[in-house]
C-alpha cells in the first residue's frame, strides 16, 4: 500500500492495486461521524467509440450508454432496487455520469458495511433483459424531454455546441430520444464488460477507518475477476476555431442566462488549472473591479459560476450567471482581458488571489464528500488531488500572464444566451 503525506492539510492517502486491477484510496479522517464510500468508472458520455481489450475491431455504440447503464445497474434480478435498499439502511446513497467517469456513492454515520455490501454487490452483479431495458427508455426519454426544456442545462449544452466542432464533449450525457431507442441488453453488457473491469474502476474511502482493515473487506466483496488490457478510444480530430462565436435559445426565464467559453486544448495540467481559477477571479470574481461595476449598474446580480473543465480530449473556461444584459458581459468581459494584456497583472492583487484560491483547497478537505469525489476525477485524470497544494506555490505573476495569453483568446470564445 503506498501512503502520499500531505503536511499542509495534515492528511494522507492510501492507494492500492489490487490483483484484479482495481485502485483502491482511502483517506482516514479519525474521529470523523460521517463515512463516504464512491466507487467509479473510467467512462462516461465520451466513450462511444472505442476498441475492447482483445478485439480489433472499433465498437461503436449510440450517445447515452453510459448514463443508461448507470440507470439499469440498480435494479436486481429478485426484482429489488438497490437505491431502495440503501435509502432503507438510512444512507444517502446515489450515482452520476459525467463526460468522463460514471459513480456509484453512499454517504452515512450508521450501517456503513450493509450499505458497502449492497453497493458492491449491484455494481459488480447487472441484470438487464429485453423487458426492462425497454421499460427503462420510456423513463430516460421523459429525463431527455425534462433536460431540453431545463435552462441552465440549454446554455451549457449550447456553448458546448457553439465552441465544439466534433469532440464528443459537445454530446448530451442522457443521449436523445433517437440515440437511446438503438440501445439493447446487448450494448449494454459488452460496454459493461468493457469498462466496468477493476482495472479500470477507482474506489476511494473516506472516515475513520483503519486502511488495512478497510482494504479487507473491500477485497471480501470483490468478485473473482481478471484484470483487462487497456481501452482503446476513438475520438474524431477536433479543429482548434470555434463552430461560432455566439447562440442564442428562447425558453421561459425570469433574467436570460448567459454562458461565456473559450474553446483551450485538452490536456490535464494541474499548474494550468490553478493560473485560470486566479485570473478568472481576478477578470469577473467578486472583489474584482469589473464585477463591481456590472452590479452596481444592475447588469448581473451574483457572481457569474467561474469554472475551467478538461480532461485529455478537451478542456474550455466557463463563466456563466444571469443578466438582463448577456451581451454587454460579454464585451465587458473582453474588455477586461485585454486590459490585462496591456497593463499587466498588479502583484498586490495577484497575491490576494492566489491566498483566496489557496484557502479554498485546504476547505475543501473538511467534509468527505468533497474529498472522495475530488480524489476520484483526479485520478481519472492521472492526478494526485494532493498536487493542487504543491503547485500553487509555483504559479507566478509571469506565469498567470503568459497563461492569459495562451488561453484568452478572443477568436476562441463564444457566448451563449437563452432568454425570453
Amino acid at each position: 500500500m503506498q501512503v502520499i503525506e500531505n503536511l499542509k492539510v495534515k492528511e494522507k492517502v492510501y492507494t492500492e492495486k489490487l490483483e484484479n486491477g482495481l485502485t483502491v484510496m482511502i483517506i482516514p479522517k479519525k474521529g470523523m461521524q460521517k463515512k463516504y464510500m464512491i466507487w467509479g468508472t473510467h467512462y462516461g458520455s465520451n466513450e462511444s467509440s472505442f476498441v475492447v481489450p482483445g478485439e480489433d475491431e472499433v465498437t461503436t455504440v449510440p450517445n447515452g450508454v453510459a448514463h443508461f447503464l448507470e440507470h439499469k445497474l440498480f435494479e436486481q434480478e429478485n426484482g429489488t432496487n438497490s437505491l431502495d435498499i440503501l435509502t432503507a439502511l438510512g444512507v444517502e446513497a446515489n450515482a452520476y455520469t459525467t463526460n468522463d467517469h460514471t459513480a456509484y456513492l453512499f454517504e452515512c454515520t450508521d450501517n456503513f458495511y450493509k450499505a458497502m455490501d449492497e453497493l458492491m454487490n449491484y455494481v459488480q452483479h447487472p441484470y438487464f433483459t429485453d423487458e426492462n431495458v425497454e421499460k427503462e427508455k420510456g423513463i430516460i426519454g421523459q429525463e431527455i424531454m425534462m433536460y431540453d426544456d431545463y435552462p441552465e442545462w440549454r446554455v451549457y449544452l449550447n456553448a458546448m455546441q457553439a465552441m465544439y466542432h466534433k469532440n464528443p464533449v459537445k454530446i448530451d450525457i442522457v443521449g436523445t430520444i433517437e440515440t437511446i431507442s438503438k440501445i439493447d441488453k446487448d450494448i449494454l453488457y459488452k460496454c459493461y464488460n468493457t469498462f466496468y473491469n477493476p482495472s479500470n474502476m477507482t474506489m476511494v474511502l473516506c472516515g475513520d477507518f483503519e486502511p488495512e482493515n478497510i482494504i479487507e473487506e473491500v477485497k471480501k466483496r470483490l468478485i473473482d475477476t481478471k484484470p483487462s488490457g487497456e481501452i482503446k478510444g476513438i475520438y474524431p480530430e477536433e479543429p482548434d476555431e470555434i463552430v461560432q462565436e455566439k447562440i442564442e435559445q428562447k425558453l421561459e426565464v425570469s433574467q436570460p442566462l448567459y454562458t461565456i467559453g473559450i474553446k483551450d486544448s485538452g490536456g490535464c495540467d494541474v499548474k494550468k488549472h490553478i493560473a485560470i481559477e486566479i485570473l478568472l477571479n481576478l477578470i469577473i470574481g467578486r472583489s474584482s473591479n469589473l464585477y463591481k461595476e456590472l452590479y452596481n449598474e444592475g447588469i448581473i446580480f451574483a457572481q457569474p459560476g467561474l469554472e475551467y473543465e478538461f480532461t485529455n480530449i478537451y478542456a474550455h473556461v466557463l463563466i456563466d450567471g444571469q443578466s438582463n444584459n448577456p451581451e454587454k458581459v460579454y464585451q465587458k468581459f473582453k474588455e477586461e482581458v485585454n486590459r490585462l494584456k496591456t497593463e499587466g497583472i498588479n502583484e498586490e492583487d495577484f497575491t490576494r488571489m492566489k491566498k483566496m484560491i489557496y484557502g479554498g483547497y485546504i476547505k475543501e478537505y473538511n467534509d468527505v464528500a468533497d474529498i472522495a469525489k475530488m480524489f476520484l476525477a483526479d485520478c481519472f485524470k492521472a492526478i494526485n488531488s494532493f498536487d493542487y497544494l504543491e503547485e500553487i506555490e509555483g504559479v507566478t505573476v509571469e506565469y498567470l500572464e503568459q497563461i492569459l495569453k495562451d488561453v484568452f483568446k478572443e477568436e476562441k470564445m463564444i457566448l451563449s444566451i437563452v432568454k425570453n
